[in-house]
């Protein structure tokens, strides 16, 4: 099936079920009380004390209460809703679908009582058809129902597990903790938009789009599937920021003929970055003598990608990345989504001159995918694979989940532009033997599923080491010199740097992103000469990595993307101070002084690799 985003058209109606849920966490020893006692068949509040949570959100930190802080097990949520008449009236009946953006992590989801779908991991959408449950006429309440758990084990993406702590003398009755080898806090809850949509009964169920281009012509292959008939018509129209219909087809699969296009390019590469075509997809049906048409619009950019030796190539030009690692991380909200912090970190990553970054480390919200579309930011797209570290973690089972996360990442956004590279996973225990036939056999299924883009893991195990490294396209590595070894030592970076690139590349000859580096700063620490955890040594550690990315860019390193864009919050720990502060700008967005020496180097580089007027930045003061 497909997993095409919502929208409104002249066939499809969508509504937002966003605001305040029932909520009740499951505190009782097992976490098996609400399922015992069947609190899906009646009104949550009849089942015991409920409170409003919001939706989109995490709920960790909107209460008080640091049980729910630090919970782990199942929560229930649950929302009543009224459907427009409209909806619930006619023949052919219309197609009533729930979606979830996402909910962290295992969800069952009931309506009216009726279990409609179960799902596996905490970044991705999914949906239930929930037309045969809503249609009772005019008025009927739909009530939605869902139990979710963010319990961690081995084999989920990322992976975990639970500590039951026995020692009576130290801990209360049934004493257990949630133990990750991840770096950041496990936040959970519905974090993206809950939408009823609706579609005919006769519909377009998925779109897939690739594209090629020369100097004056383009060309857009597609492919349409269509559900609940054999018998139907399609016709397609490519349409230009201008609304102008510059091309045409029909059928279930063909090409566009794109004359003088204007081709999809990255941030700073191009005056007019992020052009996006709409893709008019028309479907005609006739279901019981009723004519039913359905119609859905899809962005398309037209572009390519190439990797070559040494090269990134958009478009068939180098591509340089400099930008950032992010987190989908707030103050209150957790990763719920947020829009006025979407729009706050997307005008600071074209303040800063950042081309791209990396959905560290799970994939997303689709939301932030379109502005990165639309804005011409590119992407390197990773799924969750996050702290695979345990050898039980290497196994079919762990193996079979992560082909099929790849799947529902490629199914949602195999058709974004901003969307250059899949990621598989983030530092795992490569160096294991069994890493070797699970990343070959990872790779080589996303490479199935997606031909037209490279595919990597970031690493940072030791080159000679490796044995994911031999099926990447680019590698891309993790080091922080100075930092977690040799602390405090800025003058070991040099020499270290070098010696990483220079063993990764006569290893592999494969170009090079440094997909991670980075110091804590606290912000208004200050020290000179520069000493850990203040703002200097932070300025100081980039600097002098740096001088040598600018030696290598000339070579074969291809990109930079510094840890971390914001500080964002972790498990409590004795080397986290109210979380991970590699922030270049604080949680809640304020610069610290790298930010400055990373403004004006990407503009820098920006200036120096573009077609574009030279850009002065006015920052000088503040260096």
């Amino acid at each position: 099936a497909g997993m095409l985003h919502p929208r409104d058209t002249p066939s499809r109606e969508r509504r937002e079920l966003g605001g305040l849920w029932s909520f009740r966490a499951d505190f009782s020893p097992g976490r098996a009380a609400g399922f015992a006692q069947r609190w899906y068949l009646q009104p949550l509040r009849q089942t015991g004390p409920v409170i409003d949570m919001p939706v989109p959100s995490s709920f960790n930190d909107i209460t008080q209460d640091p049980g729910l802080r630090n919970y782990i097990g199942w929560v229930w949520y649950e929302k009543e809703v009224l459907l427009p008449a409209r909806w619930l009236q006619g023949s052919p009946s219309t197609r009533v679908v729930l979606r979830f953006g996402s909910a962290h992590y295992y969800s069952i989801v009931w309506v009216n009582g009726v279990q409609v779908v179960e799902h596996e991991g905490g970044h991705l959408p999914f949906e239930a058809d929930i037309s045969s449950i809503v249609q009772g006429g005019p008025g009927t309440i739909c009530r939605i129902t869902v139990a979710l758990n963010n319990t961690l084990t081995p084999h989920t993406l990322p992976p975990g597990s639970i500590q039951y702590m026995t020692d009576k003398t130290r801990y209360p009755k049934n004493y257990f903790i949630q133990d990750t080898k991840f770096d950041f806090f496990n936040y959970a809850g519905i974090h993206r938009p809950v939408v009823l949509y609706t579609t005919p009964s006769v519909y377009i169920d998925d779109i897939t789009v690739t594209t090629a281009s020369s100097e004056d012509i383009a060309m857009v292959q597609y492919q349409v599937s269509v559900v609940g008939s054999q018998v139907y018509s399609l016709s397609l129209s490519l349409r230009d920021q201008e609304g102008q219909v510059v091309a045409t087809g029909d059928g279930s699969e063909g090409e566009l003929k794109v004359l003088n296009p204007n081709l999809w390019w990255p941030y700073l590469m191009h005056k007019n970055p992020g052009y996006l075509y709409s893709l008019e997809v028309r479907l005609q049906a006739r279901v019981d003598g009723v004519q039913l048409e359905d119609v859905y619009a899809l962005p398309v950019g037209i572009r390519t990608v190439h990797v070559t030796g040494s090269q990134f190539l958009i478009n068939g030009k180098p591509f340089y990345f400099h930008g950032v690692n992010k987190h989908e991380d707030a103050d209150i909200r957790g990763k719920g989504l947020d829009w006025p912090l979407l729009m706050k970190d997307f005008n600071l990553l074209q303040w800063l001159g950042a081309n791209s970054f990396r959905t560290s480390h799970y994939p997303y919200a689709e939301e932030i995918m379109d502005l990165c579309d639309a804005y011409g930011i590119v992407v390197i797209d990773e799924c969750p694979a996050v702290g695979i570290k345990l050898p039980e973690s290497f196994g079919n089972k762990s193996l079979q989940h992560h082909l099929a996360v790849m799947e529902e990442l490629i199914r949602r956004d195999k058709n974004r532009p901003s969307v250059v590279m899949w990621s598989v996973a983030n530092e795992p225990a490569s160096e294991l033997p069994p890493a070797a036939f699970y990343f070959k056999t990872v790779i080589a299924h996303t490479k199935a599923l997606d031909p037209s883009r490279p595919v990597t893991f970031v690493t940072n195990a030791n080159y000679a080491l490796d044995r994911g490294a031999p099926y990447v396209d680019v590698i891309c590595v993790n080091s922080y010199f100075s930092w977690y070894h040799d602390s405090g030592h800025l003058e070991v970076i040099p020499l270290q740097l070098t010696a990483q690139f220079e063993n990764w590349y006569k290893t592999y000859q494969k170009p090079i992103i440094q997909s991670e580096y980075g110091a804590d700063s606290i912000p208004g620490l200050h020290s000179d000469p520069p000493l850990m955890f203040s703002e200097e040594y932070q300025k100081a550690m980039l600097r002098e990595y740096h001088s040598v990315f600018d030696k290598k860019r000339k070579e074969y390193v291809i990109g930079e993307l510094i840890w971390n864009f914001a500080d964002f919050m972790t498990d409590q720990g004795p080397t986290r101070v109210l979380g991970n502060k590699k922030g270049i700008f604080t949680r809640q967005r304020q610069p610290k002084a790298a930010a400055f020496v990373l403004r004006e180097r990407y503009w820098k580089i920006a200036n120096e690799s573009s077609c574009l007027p030279p850009v002065i930045t006015s920052h000088s003061l503040f260096l």
